[in-house]
């Protein structure tokens, strides 16, 4: 039939336009941008792109938070794994250091047993103080040099002339690792 409206396909509600006029004008959507009649289909199709830009800014944010919230999770974690091996190595620097000054009498007393005339026992004293060096340990020796009461105890003093001299150490000092671990026991002349 020429003329005549297109069957519907299904039930209509009353006051719904046609999906197109019979003509091929526009719909109840209005003209599309391009000037050409759009459809709906042209519609739920801008519609869909939209969404889909929507949808992509939205995981392309969380994808940009993600990556944000790893790199401060791996610095935080580079940061822990720095400050545990320094608390390990100040941990072994103060274990090191005690057992040094465990140490300190059994040299106090090799240093008694060899001015009383204790023979061989240089040797020995020699290894263990040759391992303790090896570790950090080093002896002050302050004699004939001013008297310096960072790192030395004046316990005895005798008359002289000029400044305070060091003339005899009575107890031996000891650094640990450039820290002073004892100061030397001595007698200042001047």
């Amino acid at each position: 039939m020429a003329g005549s409206r297109p069957e519907s396909t299904g039930p209509v509600s009353p006051g719904t336009p046609p999906a197109a006029t019979p003509d091929g004008g526009p719909t109840a959507a209005g003209p599309s941008p391009t000037g050409r009649p759009s459809t709906a289909g042209d519609v739920a199709a801008a519609e869909a792109a939209v969404e889909k830009d929507i949808d992509i800014a939205r995981i392309a944010r969380e994808r940009d938070d993600y990556l944000d919230a790893l790199k401060r999770l791996q610095a935080d974690f580079e940061n822990y794994k720095k400050r545990i091996i320094k608390q390990q190595t100040e941990h072994l620097e103060r274990a090191s250091e005690s057992l040094v000054e465990k140490l300190l009498p059994v040299l106090d007393t090799f240093d008694l047993a060899r001015q009383h005339g204790g023979e061989g026992l240089d040797q020995v004293q020699g290894q263990l103080m040759g391992a303790l060096e090896k570790e950090g340990l080093e002896r002050i020796d302050p004699v004939g040099k001013p008297f310096d009461p960072n790192e030395s105890e004046a316990v005895a003093h005798e008359e002289g002339d000029g400044g305070p001299v060091v003339s005899e150490v009575m107890r031996t000092g000891y650094r640990f690792k450039g820290k002073l671990l004892r100061p030397a026991m001595v007698k200042v002349k001047g």
